[in-house]
């Protein structure tokens, strides 16, 4: 198994426990009577599951999985590939911090945060297809 695939797989397994950990926390404020503010976290619940887990766990499957471009590069080029990891999980730890940031205390304006996370997941996401196009063919 390549190491990026490994690194991945592992990524998103720790934001499935973290996501289903706040998503927890979260549907238990109204039950244990916590703290109105961590309804702020919703959204950080969702992006990490859907980008952090779900994504993450497909885009090293098919790093691993799809078929070989060349002898030479058998997984496209890997740079692509570890840009889109570092860029796409960056992202995430952004959105992770601005999100609730820019929920509780608008005034500071810290929604330019969410911009860049976006940007950074965009921007990790077409370097990830930039990887991925060339090796999706006929046999």
């Amino acid at each position: 198994m390549p190491r990026l695939t490994r690194y991945f797989i592992k990524t998103a397994l720790i934001y499935l426990v973290a996501s289903l950990s706040i998503g927890a926390l979260v549907a238990a404020r109204a039950t244990f009577d916590l703290p109105f503010e961590l309804a702020a976290l919703t959204p950080v619940y969702f992006h990490l599951f859907m980008v952090g887990w779900v994504t993450q766990l497909i885009f090293g499957m098919l790093f691993w999985m799809l078929p070989r471009e060349s002898k030479e590069r058998p997984r496209g080029d890997e740079r692509l590939a570890w840009v889109a990891y570092i860029l796409i999980n960056v992202g995430l730890l952004v959105r992770a911090i601005g999100e609730p940031l820019t929920a509780l205390q608008p005034d500071l304006g810290a929604g330019w945060l969410l911009v860049l996370s976006a940007l950074f997941q965009l921007i990790g996401g077409w370097a990830f297809i930039g990887n991925a196009w060339p090796r999706v063919r006929e046999r």
